[in-house]
């Protein structure tokens, strides 16, 4: 994973009105939290902070009044009806510091035949990894499963350096059998009489 840098301002000003003159600058306010530190308030640039959480579990290398800082996205709010960003919660990490992170799971793969249907039990997996190497998401092969086949959390490979926290024996993926209605006895007589 790519580090993303950003520059930083420190914030001075709070309350809701701070806050709205700071968004309609552009900007979006974030604290800096971890490490038993002081908590930092600071704007970051709007457009260039959404770019950079498009990538999941995103690694942000801030520079704050010529300090350089590295961060991990902990809580991101949005506007309910625009989808902006309206306040970021970051936690300050350490380079070769590990961290819990959730990965998302991709499925690949075909299933085999009979009209089976995948069913992704999780989304996404807890992991503990290197906060400068968080995998973007981790990749299942669901080719050849048949109804009644299940992926646990503990089939999954990780990449080096990445342990699983989410419990082993968690399901992440089954395959369950289509289920085909039986028509009603009156869509059954209408066909009949066709």
């Amino acid at each position: 994973m790519a580090e993303v840098k950003l520059t930083a301002e420190v914030r001075t000003e709070f309350g809701k009105g701070a806050a709205r003159q700071t968004r309609r600058a552009n900007k979006v306010p974030a604290v800096i939290y971890g490490h038993g530190a002081d908590t930092v308030h600071i704007t970051l640039p709007g457009h260039e902070l959404m770019m950079a959480l498009k990538t999941s579990n995103a690694l942000l290398n801030l520079d704050i009044e010529g300090r350089s800082e590295l961060v991990i996205p902990k809580a991101v709010q949005r506007d309910a009806i625009k989808r902006t960003i309206t306040h970021v919660d970051l936690l300050a990490v350490k380079k070769g510091e590990k961290v819990t992170v959730e990965v998302s799971v991709l499925s690949e793969g075909d299933l085999a035949p009979g009209g089976n249907l995948l069913e992704n039990v999780l989304n996404t997996i807890s992991v503990e990894t290197e906060a400068t190497h968080i995998p973007e998401s981790v990749t299942v092969s669901v080719q050849g499963l048949d109804a009644g086949d299940a992926i646990h959390a503990k089939d999954i490979t990780l990449p080096e350096g990445t342990t699983l926290v989410t419990d082993p024996d968690a399901i992440v993926i089954q395959v369950v059998s289509a289920q085909v209605e039986e028509p009603t006895d009156a869509e059954g007589a209408e066909g009949a009489e066709a």
